[in-house]
């Protein structure tokens, strides 16, 4: 990741009861598109048995987001999250100004 001053697009929802399957390939297509945009960083995700799922990812800059969010797929994708596969959601745009990381040395090779 590169220095502090990019930025991170918190994206926190609840999943409706429907079936997964379609939900899940389009995530997937969802981070393989944006690793190919413009400003993309990195994205890291997880959504507990409850249905509440958090997506980071983090750009470069607020227009690299501007022109995530109006991507043709993208669009497409936030139309079905809203319609069928998101009970609610919510998105938060930061900026990154300091970041502090820890890893013990005995217990990165059993993470691998």
């Amino acid at each position: 990741m590169k220095s502090p001053g990019y930025y991170a697009v918190i994206f926190t929802s609840h999943l409706a009861e429907h079936d997964g399957a379609d939900y899940e390939e389009m995530a997937q297509k969802m981070v393989a598109l944006a690793k190919e945009q413009k400003g993309f960083l990195d994205v890291k995700s997880v959504r507990g048995t409850d249905g509440l799922g958090i997506t980071i990812s983090y750009w470069e800059s607020q227009a690299d987001i501007k022109t995530w969010k109006a991507n043709t797929d993208h669009l497409l994708a936030q139309k079905y999250g809203r319609s069928k596969w998101y009970k609610s959601f919510k998105t938060r745009v930061c900026k990154v100004e300091r970041e502090y990381e820890m890893r013990h040395p005995s217990k990165i090779e059993s993470e691998v």
